[in-house]
């Protein structure tokens, strides 16, 4: 009655994991016989490894990655493709995201940026790191709404708390006076967190594709200049090679 009691306690508490595996030790004979600071470990620690798979996957259902199932230990390293292989080991420890470095992606349409890019986002959001992606475009669509609806400071404040922000597709909508002002606050308020921009225009193309020179230097700074860039090259599409899967 005692132990039952005991396990209703710490399901209103929410240590559910913690009941469920006493529960278990009460049914395993052998487990009853270890010492209790050894079975109260146990305890803690089942607990503590279902928070962190329920919070790593709150983490990736708030990333919505284009590609959610893109992994790091899948990257095709074909010749084709030109990839710098030292380079992207160097970054599969994730630590250029933890010192707020950036990664730039650039290549044709079809090249395999956008799944490298969510294999990174998975690989950091499965570390604990909160992930985000978005369509540049896209999010140029929502910086104006939340700026017509007096949202735009919340917005902006929930981008800045995002320890990698993905913006994909850099370059394919034409940005307004507005727009580029917005963006370069965005950029601005994630000055010490990382962003992986892909896009199929050159780095040396992006100032012209902003516009203004002004903004254009300001948010290039805050980008080029502390980012790791890698460059896809060849005329293989990636979907064609993989049956037409959404990889850029």
């Amino acid at each position: 009655m005692l132990m039952n009691q005991t396990t209703n306690k710490l399901n209103a508490l929410k240590l559910n994991a913690m009941a469920k595996a006493l529960d278990l030790q009460r049914a395993n004979p052998q487990l009853q016989e270890l010492p209790f600071e050894d079975r109260f470990a146990m305890l803690v620690d089942h607990e503590t490894q279902a928070r962190d798979t329920r919070r790593v996957g709150r983490l990736l259902k708030n990333a919505q990655l284009k590609v959610p199932g893109a992994a790091l230990e899948d990257i095709d390293f074909r010749a084709s493709r030109d990839l710098d292989k030292a380079l992207i080991s160097s970054l599969m420890s994730l630590e250029w995201i933890r010192r707020g470095h950036n990664l730039i992606l650039t290549g044709p349409c079809g090249a395999g940026k956008t799944w490298l890019a969510c294999a990174f986002a998975n690989a950091a959001a499965r570390n604990g790191m909160p992930t985000q992606y978005f369509r540049a475009p896209r999010l140029l669509e929502n910086l104006q709404i939340a700026r017509e609806d007096g949202s735009l400071l919340q917005l902006r404040r929930q981008l800045a708390r995002i320890k990698l922000l993905l913006l994909d597709d850099w370059g394919v909508a034409t940005m307004t006076p507005q727009g580029r002002q917005d963006l370069f606050e965005v950029i601005d308020d994630r000055t010490n967190l990382s962003t992986v921009i892909t896009s199929q225009l050159p780095v040396a193309s992006w100032h012209s594709y902003v516009g203004d020179p002004t903004i254009a230097d300001a948010i290039l700074d805050r980008i080029v200049h502390r980012a790791h860039k890698i460059a896809f090259k060849g005329d293989d599409s990636m979907r064609k090679l993989q049956g037409d899967l959404p990889i850029d």
